[in-house]
């Protein structure tokens, strides 16, 4: 009679994940094209610094992708497989962000001081802003677009805001 394993913290802690876990909406092969197609760009963008080089090399992708259009779908999926492999190899070590966005140059660069640190008695002047400046984009904002409460999430790896 095989033994039975106890199960483990980690395996109650994985199923509980696994249950609350969404699953990825199935995506159409267009969609799958156009999102293969718009992260090329990004990957390019972060290689090519000029904007006549990266207009250049954008028109040869662009080209590649159209040349690949109505094949049959066995070498779609093919192709869609092997020009996921090649964006992998082409990732940027360190891609291009926004400079005022997270992971950016000038990110959080001499944010302005609190109105009651700048006027302690409370007479602000008559042009000074009616709203608080967010510096660091972490709540949601107007100028920001966030919709969310709270704080966002920054992830300094990826140097995009979740």
């Amino acid at each position: 009679m095989p033994a039975i394993r106890p199960q483990t913290l980690n395996d109650v802690f994985q199923q509980a994940a696994n249950q609350a876990r969404q699953k990825l909406p199935e995506l159409t092969h267009n969609q799958q094209v156009a999102r293969l197609y718009r992260k090329s760009l990004k990957v390019l963008s972060s290689w090519a610094i000029d904007r006549d080089i990266f207009n250049d090399e954008a028109t040869k992708i662009r080209a590649r992708f159209d040349q690949a259009r109505g094949c049959k779908p066995e070498k779609a999926i093919r192709l869609l497989r092997e020009a996921e492999d090649e964006i992998f190899a082409y990732t940027h070590p360190d891609p291009y962000c926004n400079p005022v966005m997270p992971g950016g140059s000038k990110f959080m660069r001499n944010p302005p001081l609190p109105m009651d640190v700048c006027f302690p008695d409370g007479n602000y002047p008559a042009d000074a802003p009616k709203y608080e400046i967010n510096p660091d984009w972490s709540k949601a904002t107007p100028e920001n677009g966030k919709a969310a409460t709270g704080y966002v999430l920054v992830d300094f790896g990826k140097k995009n805001m979740e």
